[in-house]
């Protein structure tokens, strides 16, 4: 690897290339959690490719470092992308569905478009990392920014204030604030945890679009949901973060259907 990286900083770009393919994956859906559109992802992707191709002769780094120098490039393009872009409210998903229910014509397009995809299976496992994508949308960007680089793509403290251009310190509040704000909201809302939780979306949609399934058979499944109960709010939230790094948001099997019901949420909540 090391002469690959000898050979890249020389303007081999095959050699580049075969570099940054290994973080391909990993990369892409960390796009997709930030900006929440894969046309988007891919243009960020290509210029974030370009950038480090044209810069990577001044990386001091290893190949053991390359990564983290990559996913600063990204994460700079994405936060002076997002920093211009409103935040999310708490029940934009909500109006979402409220929107699907009481427009006919809207519901009709989004069923139209469900029905024509291959990549329209409703699965609980992907929903729940769809639905987390969503809530942390409605952290600060710097909040989101570090949540995902250190609890989903296992950055250390370290790596992530290197990204971020941020101290030790700040990325530490960064990440106890997000961690809060998350469990709150979803202590809050999600009902496949507390009876009390506002948003059924799971067993709606599941009821919809695999209706040959038992939903609760299904949940109860899931150790988020079984130890819902007996653990402590931020326990549940670990459980949770552990499900999310196990789907990758581009390649699942219900990818269009989260697309379009993407799309449609945004539109419905004028979040360009």
């Amino acid at each position: 690897m090391e002469e690959k990286l000898a050979l890249a900083k020389q303007g081999d770009i095959t050699a580049f290339n075969d570099l940054f393919q290994q973080y391909n994956s990993a990369l892409k859906s960390y796009l997709y959690r930030l900006l929440t559109n894969r046309e988007d992802v891919e243009d960020f992707y290509h210029n974030t490719f370009i950038k480090a191709y044209d810069k990577i002769d001044t990386f001091k780094g290893d190949t053991s470092q390359l990564r983290s120098w990559i996913f600063t490039i990204a994460t700079r393009l994405a936060i002076n992308h997002l920093n211009s872009k409103k935040r999310w409210k708490t029940n934009a998903q909500d109006q979402c569905r409220e929107s699907l229910i009481h427009d006919k014509d809207a519901h009709h397009r989004f069923v139209s478009e469900v029905n024509n995809s291959p990549y329209s299976y409703f699965d609980l496992k992907e929903h729940i990392s769809f639905c987390f994508t969503c809530i942390s949308k409605t952290l600060t960007v710097e909040k989101q920014v570090a949540l995902l680089l250190k609890n989903v793509y296992n950055f250390k403290v370290k790596e992530v204030a290197q990204i971020m251009v941020k101290s030790l310190g700040q990325v530490k509040h960064f990440l106890v604030d997000a961690r809060k704000e998350m469990t709150e909201i979803f202590e809050g809302r999600c009902a496949l945890i507390n009876q009390n939780g506002t948003c059924h979306q799971c067993s709606e949609l599941q009821g919809i679009y695999n209706p040959k399934l038992d939903f609760h058979r299904e949940a109860m499944q899931l150790k988020m949901v079984k130890s819902a109960k007996s653990h402590q709010q931020e326990e549940l939230y670990n459980l949770r973060e552990e499900l999310v790094k196990q789907i990758d948001p581009l390649n699942s099997k219900g990818r269009d259907l989260h697309e379009i019901f993407m799309l449609h949420l945004k539109k419905v909540n004028n979040l360009n």
